[in-house]
């Protein structure tokens, strides 16, 4: 199944603008590790430019075409957007499946939510109309107070190749809802769809500037974004290496940040489970996205009494995973993103097996694929805490497992993790499920499931997994600033200071 490329420019100011030095990089379809086109690849020049294109839009017309319209105007062209997506889905399922390894009916998936994502917050920008000037409760009633909700100005939106389209959209829809100009800055891995969802802007209409997209590599499009001083927040999702270099760009300007980095998600199996609903979702959580997901549960922790049986029964699910080309009819494993990913993931996975753990099933390459960058679904035993396959992301496909006798070892082994971003519990016992859910120190927490995620619901984590969230009104409130407008009402002086005319 072939699907025409589109061969785009730089989105700047409402138009395609090739970029300042002309150069592109190659994209790469990780299933057959061929060269299907190119994307333009941005830089200090070119953000430069964005950023003035975005800071003139916010002021045009005093404001009126964009940050200070009526939310009911942005939710308008939120709609419009959504309503283009759902039309164009089958390209984009496509686009997104061959640019990102991601099996189809999975890609497929992820545009509803896109869809679905920007109707969200077409509601709620026409719910933030009726937010503005929300009365503050004083003490003293020769003062009135109300509370302002403004757009926070440009935004700098940097976004990973694991939910390519859906990531982004996660920060345009509501940067855009709060009435932001944003600067959306793709990964390199996978910008297709990135660069579709501009022209989709440009068909509906959005005004120029409100949204800008520089596709090309970290340092040269991504870093001067979150140094820039016209740049007033920037948003990342990513790994906690880079996201702690934007921080640190940022803090130099006092610039504010929201993270979602990256994690080392536990799973606690307890034994009163039917074994065959755990292994699924046990396997949907860690194997979901190809493996490729911060939120992932990579670290399943088991009771002891049904260790044996339930990795038997994993193992079997597993052996029934179709792995192929993400186009293929009911694929559910494609390849990872990048020969390097393919490369780092192989590397974590042979350090277990040189530190003592033991390969249950997977590790290599599967035996039917000779080409692209596939991984085996991976199940590793015989782990210790101090194993580099416990405690840092692999972002592939890979399970590692420790047992557990009581419900407080099984506490200690979850919250064992510089990161905090999901955790999931599986038990008949839902009194213990909600002990548990107190007791991890994680963003999110998934009570007989893993993974599940819902627009309305905030998404985002502690620790090393970042700080801010994503998604319902909080996702809203992170483009927002909030200002507060007192007045004093009484017509009697404040009568502080002795008035020169009673001297």
């Amino acid at each position: 199944m072939s699907i025409p490329i589109p061969s785009r420019q730089l989105f700047i100011d409402g138009d395609w603008k090739v970029p300042a030095l002309n150069k592109r990089i190659p994209v790469i379809n990780p299933a057959t590790e061929q060269i299907i086109g190119d994307i333009p690849a941005a830089t200090k020049e070119d953000v430069d430019l964005a950023v003035a294109a975005a800071k003139a839009s916010l002021s045009r017309n005093h404001g009126a075409d964009w940050a200070s319209a009526s939310g009911s105007v942005r939710a308008r062209y939120l709609r419009a957007i959504a309503a283009k997506i759902t039309e164009k889905k089958p390209v984009l399922a496509k686009l997104e499946s061959i640019d990102c390894g991601k099996p189809l009916d999975e890609a497929a998936w992820d545009i509803d939510d896109v869809a679905g994502c920007f109707e969200f917050y077409a509601d709620l920008a026409e719910k933030l109309d009726a937010r503005q000037k929300t009365p503050v409760s004083l003490p003293m009633d020769t003062f009135n107070s109300y509370v302002l909700r403004e757009p926070i100005g440009v935004v700098g939106l940097i976004t990973p190749w694991n939910y390519p389209m859906l990531m982004a959209t996660w920060k345009v829809a509501p940067a855009l809802a709060a009435g932001c100009a944003a600067i959306l800055k793709p990964s390199e891995l996978a910008s297709l769809t990135c660069l579709e969802l501009a022209d989709i802007c440009r068909e509906v209409g959005l005004p120029p500037g409100v949204f800008n997209i520089l596709t090309g590599l970290g340092p040269e499009a991504g870093a001067p974004s979150a140094a820039h001083p016209d740049v007033d927040k920037i948003a990342f999702t990513g790994s906690s290496a880079t996201g702690s270099k934007i921080m640190t760009a940022a803090a130099q300007l006092v610039k504010p940040v929201s993270l979602e980095l990256g994690g080392k998600s536990p799973i606690i199996v307890f034994e009163d489970v039917d074994l065959d609903k755990a292994a699924e979702w046990t396997i949907f959580g860690c194997f979901w996205t190809n493996g490729q997901i911060c939120s992932a549960t990579s670290r399943l922790i088991v009771h002891e009494s049904i260790a044996t049986e339930f990795l038997n029964r994993i193992v079997k699910w597993i052996k029934n995973i179709k792995i192929s080309d993400p186009l293929e009819e009911g694929c559910r494993l494609g390849p990872v993103v990048s020969e390097g990913q393919y490369e780092k993931i192989l590397k974590f996975i042979s350090n277990a097996k040189s530190e003592g753990a033991t390969i249950l099933t997977g590790g290599s390459r599967p035996e039917h694929l000779k080409k692209g960058f596939f991984v085996e679904p991976t199940v590793i035993t015989d782990v210790t805490t101090s194993m580099q396959i416990w405690r840092e992301e692999v972002f592939g496909p890979v399970l590692c497992v420790k047992t557990f006798s009581t419900e407080e070892e099984a506490i200690d082994l979850a919250n064992d993790t510089v990161y905090g971003l999901g955790s999931a519990v599986i038990s008949n016992d839902l009194e213990r499920c909600e002990r548990i859910s107190k007791a991890f120190r994680a963003g999110i927490v998934w009570i007989n499931c893993s993974q599940p995620c819902f627009t309305q619901a905030p998404w985002g984590g502690i620790k090393r997994s970042g700080f801010g969230r994503e998604l319902g009104e909080w996702g809203l409130d992170n483009y927002l600033s909030v200002k507060q407008v007192t007045q004093y009402i009484s017509d009697e002086p404040w009568g502080w200071y002795q008035s020169p005319s009673k001297l």
